[in-house]
């Protein structure tokens, strides 16, 4: 034990761990390298991905470092409910895609990136602004991921944080760089079976440990009111609410999601998609009753630290054997989103940045393909100098998530509707996320004729919620009717309440703006868009290269 009551490992143990994991991670990779890689390989696998591994890699890559800490500060935060609120919800991110997914597929069936149909459904200007929301999101989620490896490596070993973020950074470049995708999915399936391995046996021996569920029970009588209630509105409107809101953005805006998306076969989307929902739910979720069991037991945090909550747990009750096992979990979990965030960038750079935009969807594969290792590097160079500053990353990521959350109706709506346009795209987007700053930093003052409008476009961002996750399951018509009656109720019992929580505010605001603005523009527009030009502009990069090269052939010597 040091000073602090963590358990911590000599300098040699840590580096054989890490060693350990990141040589065999890179060592596997080795088993599906390709002498010569096509750029369809590196950024969906040929768009080849089975069930099994789809899911395992869905799954993998959403279990981050921030679920073991979040889902943990939930359940310690707002007690019985809070595991519940941040698990459920974030699988339900998962699950919302797959409805959608299969459209997206339909339109491109040889996309790479969701930026690409996009491009090819409206111009530059709407991709670019799809891409950079991704290209800033997987930047900021590569920081917290070496951030959090850093902190693991600082607490239980005589090692420093930087050391910790190098080691990381460096480690999973090594053996993302080698297959791109690929290697990302085939050691994401590994790794999910360490995660689900480590889980099952490491939670029910901290609780067992800490007195079972004797204590669980008895530790009712700490809690408040709200903290013992399934049902607390505290944790519904603080962390339930604002967390379902998110996750549609995420759904939408997150090129990790899409990528699997365009590279399960098209037959697995829905069961690849459904299974890796119920596995993160379940692991996120019996990761937040550590938190819960820290509540029950009336441990505080060290330092007021609540991301200190389960390595201390771990530490306090289980024996230095399960403590390496719980420092490979988190290192697993954080280095499959490490490298699906590579992945992710390498992509949007190949495809959006170089394929569509400077190319000119004639690119060359050769350039292509070094034109995402660079970024992998570049990336991986940014990420672990980011991690070195005391930045405030709650404030980054709400900017990527009201990005995010801007663009969700915006991108649903132009692959449905003909008449959505280029202008209405990007400027609902521009004018959502204005609105979004205004109410997040209450740059004007939230009273009278103000703070009732900010209610009136929250209570539509709400219906839109609601409505667009109808709409993918059920249909048009239903997802109308229940965008009507969410819109009805909320304005008649939201208004004069939902000033109270202001963070909710401010990101239904997002979706109720660019909403009303796109429409509106749509509908002052008399434009037709051919949705099979989408199949024509998106296709494999590589087979266009073939094709090039084919026709240079005299006709005789074919």
């Amino acid at each position: 034990m040091n000073d602090s009551g963590f358990t911590e490992f000599s300098t040699l143990t840590v580096l054989l761990l890490l060693v350990a994991f990141y040589g065999g991670t890179y060592l596997l990779t080795l088993l599906i390298r390709k002498d010569k890689e096509d750029t369809s390989g590196f950024m969906v696998a040929g768009h080849h991905v089975g069930f099994g591994m789809g899911a395992a890699s869905m799954t993998a890559t959403w279990i981050w470092a921030a679920s073991f800490y979040a889902a943990a500060t939930s359940g310690y935060t707002y007690g019985v409910s809070g595991p519940i609120h941040y698990g459920l919800w974030g699988a339900l991110m998962i699950l919302f895609i797959y409805p959608f997914g299969r459209r997206f597929r339909k339109l491109a069936p040889n996309g790479h990136t969701l930026g690409e149909l996009i491009h090819a459904r409206h111009g530059a200007s709407s991709q670019l602004i799809l891409a950079g929301s991704n290209i800033l999101g997987s930047v900021i989620s590569l920081m917290v991921n070496f951030t959090a490896a850093g902190a693991l490596v600082a607490v239980l070993s005589p090692l420093s944080f930087e050391t910790g973020v190098i080691v990381a950074g460096v480690g999973v470049l090594a053996y993302t760089l080698t297959s791109g995708f690929r290697a990302s999915v085939f050691t994401d399936f590994a790794q999910l079976v360490a995660l689900m391995a480590v889980a099952v046996i490491i939670i029910p021996a901290v609780l067992f440990s800490a007195g079972g569920t004797e204590v669980m029970v008895d530790g009712l009588s700490l809690m408040t009111d709200q903290q013992a209630s399934l049902f607390s509105m505290d944790a519904i409107m603080n962390q339930g609410a604002p967390f379902f809101v998110a996750v549609l953005a995420y759904a939408i805006g997150n090129q990790t999601i899409s990528q699997r998306l365009f590279a399960v076969r098209e037959k697995h989307i829905k069961s690849t998609f459904v299974t890796a929902t119920i596995g993160y739910g379940a692991i996120v979720i019996g990761l937040g009753m550590i938190g819960l069991m820290a509540l029950s037991v009336g441990m505080e945090p060290i330092d007021g630290n609540m991301n200190n909550l389960i390595p201390q747990m771990v530490s306090t009750y289980l024996s230095p054997f399960f403590v390496a096992l719980f420092f490979i979990l988190v290192i697993g979990s954080l280095s499959s989103t490490a490298d699906s965030d590579l992945s992710a960038l390498s992509t949007i750079m190949m495809a959006d940045v170089y394929g569509k935009n400077i190319a000119k969807n004639n690119p060359n594969p050769k350039m292509m393909m070094l034109v995402g290792r660079i970024t992998m590097i570049v990336a991986t160079v940014a990420g672990l100098v980011f991690a070195s500053f005391s930045l405030d990353i709650l404030v980054m990521l709400v900017f990527v998530g009201a990005l995010w959350g801007a663009i969700v109706f915006p991108v649903i709506v132009s692959c449905y509707w003909d008449r959505v346009t280029n202008a209405a795209f990007t400027w609902s987007v521009v004018v959502a996320m204005a609105l979004f700053c205004v109410a997040r930093f209450e740059l004007l003052e939230m009273t009278g004729l103000t703070v009732l409008t900010f209610e009136a476009l929250a209570s539509v961002g709400g219906a839109v919620v609601i409505g667009m996750m109808v709409f993918g399951f059920f249909g048009r018509a239903a997802g109308i009717v229940a965008a009507a009656i969410t819109l009805v109720a909320m304005l008649i019992f939201a208004t004069g309440f939902l000033r109270d929580y202001m963070v909710l505010v401010a990101s239904l605001t997002a979706y109720g703006a660019s909403a009303v603005v796109c429409t509106v523009m749509t509908l002052t527009s008399n434009e037709r868009f051919d949705f099979d030009l989408i199949k024509k502009r998106v296709g494999d990069y590589d087979q266009a290269a073939v094709e090039d090269d084919s026709a240079m052939i005299p006709e005789g010597a074919k």
